[in-house]
């Protein structure tokens, strides 16, 4: 396989076919990713994909995930070309999923995404991080609220299932509780298929890392991350069912509730933790990852 740099994907694409389709990311300006630092975005060659999807079709998959960080910015036509020769190898597949900024969304008109829908893309994920305008500049995640809004929407729109994930501790000890309900409104009003909390990891190459190192940044501890995961789900008043998630490596405590039919349930659970501060019922730090 011709595969550059680390594989990073989804937890639930852990068991699908995973084929690299981009180097890097389109964007590469977020203040606290360090993934794609050292790589120069670009396209790989319709050639050397098809090589991959040949190797890789020797073994049964019954899912398929297009990496790097934003395969959606590719043209429709290029898209549609990659699916189709997945399809002509793979017979059986039954889904596939890419990663999706708002932008690439944006650029999509709703008849394409349906089309991509038809061809046999399902599943959509979204990095939102937060719903907190003064935190998306500082992050710069390149897209405000409304415009999250809007590329949602599209997304559900065009029939496409949709995962959407925040960052608990992004906006620092600071603004910690605007975060966390802006984030949980936000998220109640796109009411995603799906949405995961993963916790901030602070790494050496980003800016955010150089601002904690600083003390411009500081990081609420594990029960401000804890008390944050609970304002989120707080406020997720969501229009239809989504399943929930804090099961990420970052993490440290693993949830999954379907809202809004375990939100008391999920709350309860948290109110216990909150209350107990009991660092032996969570995640060692050893076992945090990305």
């Amino acid at each position: 396989m011709d595969y550059i740099g680390h594989v990073i994907r989804p937890p639930s694409e852990a068991y699908s076919m995973i084929i690299q389709v981009t180097v890097g990311c389109s964007h590469n300006m977020c203040t606290f990713c360090g993934t794609y630092k050292d790589q120069k975005f670009r396209i790989k060659d319709i050639e050397t994909i098809k090589r991959d999807i040949d190797e890789a079709s020797r073994y049964r998959f019954d899912r398929v995930f297009l990496a790097d960080g934003d395969v959606l910015i590719l043209p429709t036509e290029t898209l549609l070309e990659i699916i189709a020769y997945i399809k002509k190898k793979n017979r059986h597949i039954e889904r596939i999923g890419v990663y999706a900024n708002t932008k690439a969304i944006l650029k999509k008109t709703v008849e394409e995404l349906k089309e991509l829908n038809r061809a046999g893309i399902g599943i959509l994920y979204q990095g939102i991080e937060t719903g907190n305008k003064v935190i998306l500049r500082r992050i710069k995640k390149g897209a405000f609220p409304h415009r999250m809004m809007e590329a949602a929407g599209k997304v559900k729109e065009a029939g496409i299932l949709l995962s959407q994930t925040v960052l608990l501790g992004i906006g620092g000890v600071e603004m910690s509780r605007q975060h966390a309900e802006d984030t949980g409104r936000l998220l109640g009003e796109m009411s995603p298929d799906y949405a995961s909390a993963l916790t901030v990891m602070l790494l050496p190459n980003t800016e955010l890392f150089r601002d904690w190192r600083s003390g411009a940044f500081r990081l609420p501890d594990k029960f401000g991350l804890l008390e944050e995961l609970r304002i989120i789900i707080q406020n997720m008043d969501v229009k239809n069912p989504c399943l929930f998630t804090s099961n990420h490596a970052s993490n440290y405590l693993p949830l999954r509730a379907t809202l809004p039919e375990q939100k008391e349930e999920i709350l309860s659970l948290l109110d216990r933790v909150l209350k107990a501060r009991d660092e032996t019922i969570l995640k060692p730090e050893h076992l945090r990852a990305l």
